[in-house]
């Protein structure tokens, strides 16, 4: 996929534990692990923004596009 998610990039700039942000944006740990892998196709514009407001942090910090090889 062309979008990657670069959660745990930003978690670890912010120093921000898993168990500590999965509570603060009312998601499971599992769901927010999969979110730090990239393991989803989807992603709600709502959680996103409380990505953004519990990280301190825009969209672009927290994915990155890059061109598929042909």
């Amino acid at each position: 996929m062309a979008i990657t998610i670069r959660l745990d990039v930003v978690m670890a700039m912010r120093k921000m534990r898993s168990n500590d942000l999965a509570e603060a944006i009312d998601v499971t740990e599992a769901n927010l692990s999969r979110l730090k892998t990239g393991k989803i196709k989807a992603l709600r514009l709502s959680t996103l923004d409380s990505l953004c407001r519990e990280l301190s942090c825009t969209p672009g910090e927290l994915l990155e596009y890059t061109e598929d090889e042909e």
